[in-house]
């Protein structure tokens, strides 16, 4: 009597690589939170006469200037990470969104150019202490209007776009970007009002126009990283080309 035996291959499962996208675009998401506490580091830069002839140490400046850099790479790469995805419920949003977070990026680093090169000033010796306080203010100058055009006003045109298209596609739960689109107007009416000088964005009232975007941002990025995209909202898209 002959017996033949069966050799029973383990099935592997395959990692999604949506599920992997979505994780890395959480993740991404809730790394541009760690320039925060550049609002406390860059706190002395509002007195540049104080700053510049002062005797403090620059390690304060240099580490709120490299995260800014982290905040303008991670920016960028959310972007790059959900074009695949986005694109296949709308191309135009979806090159809306990567063209607006390229520019955030941008504008952030001419603020972090300023920044240094404010720190450069400083360290010039045997410099004229009245002709470094006007260099120094235009360049705190600088860095404001470069954080508002990117790190507030940008964040609206990103809401709209990607805000767009979650909402249509339902990857994910859609109370996320009516959050996303209900805050962008909100922050776009406060950052003209900041450009004209109806107040500061250190006021109170730009802070809480400001929050709805930042808790869109904030909860997008936990439900990308712990939840990823919803399958039924996965299932609807158009297939990947």
């Amino acid at each position: 009597m002959t017996t033949t035996t069966s050799t029973i291959r383990p099935t592997t499962t395959r990692p999604d690589p949506l599920r992997r996208r979505a994780f890395a675009a959480g993740a991404l998401y809730l790394v541009t939170f760690v320039s925060i506490p550049t609002l406390a580091l860059f706190g002395p830069l509002h007195d540049p006469a104080r700053f510049l002839l002062g005797t403090g140490t620059d390690a304060a400046v240099q580490w709120g200037a490299l995260s800014e850099v982290v905040v303008a790479l991670a920016g960028v790469g959310t972007a790059v990470v959900l074009f695949p995805v986005v694109k296949r419920q709308s191309e135009t949003a979806a090159l809306g969104f990567v063209a607006s977070r390229v520019i955030e990026a941008a504008l952030i680093l001419v603020g972090v150019v300023a920044l240094l090169t404010l720190l450069a000033v400083r360290g010039t010796a045997g410099a004229d202490p009245a002709a470094l306080i006007p260099t120094g203010q235009a360049l705190v100058a600088v860095y404001d209007k470069a954080f508002l055009l990117s790190q507030s006003l940008a964040p609206v045109f990103n809401a709209l776009c990607l805000g767009y298209v979650l909402y249509r596609s339902r990857l994910v739960p859609r109370i996320l970007p009516v959050i996303g689109l209900v805050g962008a107007p909100m922050l776009l009416a406060s950052d003209i009002a900041i450009l004209f000088g109806l107040y500061d964005r250190a006021a109170p009232i730009a802070a809480l126009l400001a929050l709805p975007i930042a808790a869109w941002e904030f909860s997008l990025g936990v439900y990308l990283l712990v939840k990823g995209f919803r399958p039924t909202g996965v299932a609807a898209l158009e297939p990947a080309v």
